[in-house]
Parts: structure tokens; sequence; C-alpha cells
């Protein structure tokens, strides 16, 4: 396989990752239309993302098997092409019953998208011999932010989700088929994989648990910033409601930034290094945060918290995808943390929630430092243990 090849392959995967976080942005963006086209209750509109969760989590079991057999590539290669045409269909649908079907399929292919486009960044990255997960996970926070811009800018103009979906689908097939085109074939995820049939003993291995209880401890971090730092500056801190979602731009912008270097970053350097470098300095951020006496303040530490989370999810993707590649294969390890991460994300926000109403949302925020300082502890020595990225084309 030739360099050319791969480097084709590294730019078509991380537009896929755009792709993917502009789709998951535009159908959040429109949520509130959606509640009122048909008109929904605080309850319906809850079964709805639980819908799209569950389906995503329990498709994300089958998706490690499913890319060991034919290879990650050919499933991102269905997967981009169903989820647009699936939103049209949401954008359309006349009822709780078709839109809560839509959802339940919708979520199932962006479950099997989720691990497999993560496995075959793997896979190119064996083949180039260097780090590009930092930029993938940059290009999707980046087509999330475009994706919420076109979506308040739809809404803001009085556009139909169904018209604002069938036009965003009609600007993504192309791209998706051309991006398919330059994808790996399915032998890149077995390049230099000992030939051995997985097992479930293999996919949810002891350090598989640990990097995704690692995993889903930087996202419950990621989840409070972007549904309780607005809560947080407005009432604990006195911002005016218009300063209150400072906090969570401020977040996203330091970590996109950071996730564009952070494939540089780590680069000949040591993974672990740069997983608790940049848990250390989330907590550094996190403590300026429930420490702050004004909102001004708040926001910087949002913003030191976002510096921080930049590098160490994408890290631990590529980790684990790598331990899984010396094993069962990297899209069932893969698979497995997606679990787990993707679990504490849907799960976090609510938590949160329920213990700000015990204890109040500046300590409940202050719990979590601890849990980023486990994460940092942990870092070294599971890494260290875990295979080092060499180039195998």
């Amino acid at each position: 396989m030739t360099s050319s090849n791969a480097m084709r392959a590294r730019w078509a995967i991380t537009a896929v990752f755009g792709g993917n976080g502009l789709l998951i942005a535009s159908l959040v963006a429109r949520t509130p239309q959606l509640k009122l086209d048909l008109d929904l209750s605080p309850a319906q509109l809850g079964l709805t993302s639980a819908a799209f969760g569950v389906a995503a989590v329990v498709a994300m079991q089958g998706a490690g098997a499913l890319a060991a057999r034919v290879g990650s590539g050919w499933v991102v290669r269905l997967a981009v092409l169903v989820l647009p045409v699936a939103l049209i269909g949401i954008g359309g649908a006349p009822s709780l019953v078709s839109l809560m079907l839509l959802l339940l399929g919708f979520g199932a292919v962006h479950g099997l998208l989720d691990v497999t486009m993560n496995a075959h960044a793997v896979a190119v990255e064996r083949v180039l011999g260097r780090p590009i997960m930092n930029g993938c996970h940059a290009a999707w926070s980046i087509g999330a932010v475009v994706g919420s811009l076109v979506g308040s800018a739809a809404a803001h103009a009085g556009t139909s989700r169904s018209l604002h979906y069938a036009v965003l689908a009609a600007a993504l097939l192309p791209a998706a088929l051309a991006c398919g085109r330059l994808l790996l074939p399915g032998y890149a995820d077995r390049r230099g994989v000992r030939a051995r049939r997985s097992s479930p003993r293999d996919g949810w291995s002891r350090r598989i648990v640990v990097f995704g209880a690692m995993g889903a401890t930087v996202l419950t971090v990621e989840a409070a910033v972007a549904n309780w730092s607005g809560v947080y500056l407005h009432e604990n801190l006195g911002a005016p409601l218009g300063a209150a979602s400072l906090g969570y731009l401020a977040f996203t912008a330091c970590q996109t930034a950071g996730r564009l270097v952070g494939d540089r970053l780590q680069a000949g350097r040591d993974a672990a290094k740069l997983v608790v470098a940049g848990t250390l300095v989330a907590v550094a951020g996190l403590a300026a945060v429930v420490l702050s006496p004004s909102p001004a303040v708040a926001v910087v530490g949002f913003a030191v918290v976002g510096v921080g989370l930049a590098t160490p999810l994408p890290v631990l993707f590529g980790v684990v995808g790598h331990h899984g590649a010396a094993g069962a294969g990297a899209a069932v390890a893969v698979a497995r943390f997606s679990t787990m991460t993707y679990t504490g994300i849907l799960v976090a926000p609510a938590v949160i929630g329920w213990v700000a109403e015990l204890i109040g949302l500046t300590w409940t925020l202050a719990g979590l430092i601890p849990l980023l300082a486990l994460v940092a502890r942990a870092a070294a020595p599971a890494i260290h243990r875990a295979p080092r990225l060499t180039a195998t084309g």
C-alpha cells in the first residue's frame, strides 16, 4: 500500500468525522422545532433522545465483529450514505411512532459508524506510523460547530426541518461517495494483527475496562460542561443569560484548537504523558471554575478545561485500537471502549442533575476533580503496557 493511498485515506476518514459531527449537530439544533412540529411533551422528547442513544449503544456491540469480518472501511462507506437519507426521513416524520422508528435506525447506524470510523482511523495510523486521531476528533468538533450554526440559521430563517435536512443530504451524499472511494481496503484492518478469532473475553479484558472507565470519566466532564456550565454561570455566579453560554463556547473553542495540534504533540512523544498532562490541566481549570469569584474567571477556567480535555479521548481511542489490533482486532476493542464512553455521556447529565439537587452544583462540579485526577493516575501504567504505534505499510 503506497503512502499516497494512505494519505488520501487519512483525509477521507477525517472528512467522515467532520460529516458525522455535522449530521449529529444538525439533528440536535432543530430539537426545539421538532418538539413544536409534532407537539411533543417533555417526556416524549426525552424518549426520542433515549431511543437514539440506546440504539447506538446496542449497535456498537456488533460493530466490532462486523468490521472484523468485512473491514471497517466497508461499514463506514455504507453508514455515511445511510445517515443523510435517514435524516431526511426524520425531518418528514409525521408522528411520534414513525419518528421513534426512524431514530432507532438512525441511532443504530450512528453507533456502527462511531466504532468503525475510529477503527479505520487506527488502521490508517498503523499504515502511516503516526497519529491522526486528534485531527479526526477535531474535524468532528468543527463539523458539530458548523452544523449548530447552520441549524440555528435555518431555524431563524423559518426553514422547515424537512427542507433543511434535504439540502444537507444533497450536499453530503456526493462527498460521502468520494470519501468512500479513498478509504483503505478491508484487509488494512488486519495488517499486522494476530490472526485469531475474537471472543467476549477478548473484547472485555481488564485493560479495556480500565480504558473505558477513563474515557467515560473524560466524557462525563465534557457532558457536565456542555449541560451545566451555562446554569452554573447564571445561577451560581450571576452571569446574564446572554453571557451564560460563553463557558461552553470557550471550552469548545479551546478543545478544538488543542485537537488541531494534538497529533503534532503526540508524534514522537509518550502517549501516557499527554493523557496525564491533559487531565491535570483540566483539573486545574475545573478547580478555577469552582473557586471562581466571578463569571469571567469561570469562563477562563472552562477554557482551560477545554485545553486539557483536547487530547485525552483521541489518544485513548488510538491506544485502545492499537491494543486491540494486537489481539482480537481494533474494531472489537474500540466497540467495547465506545460502549463505556458513550454510556457515560448519556447517563452523566442526569446523574449530575440528581447530585446537584442534593449537594449543589458547585460541589457536584468539584466532585469531578478527583475523578479526573484518578484518570491521570491510571493513565501511565495502563498505556505503558499497550502496544506502541509503528508503521505497517
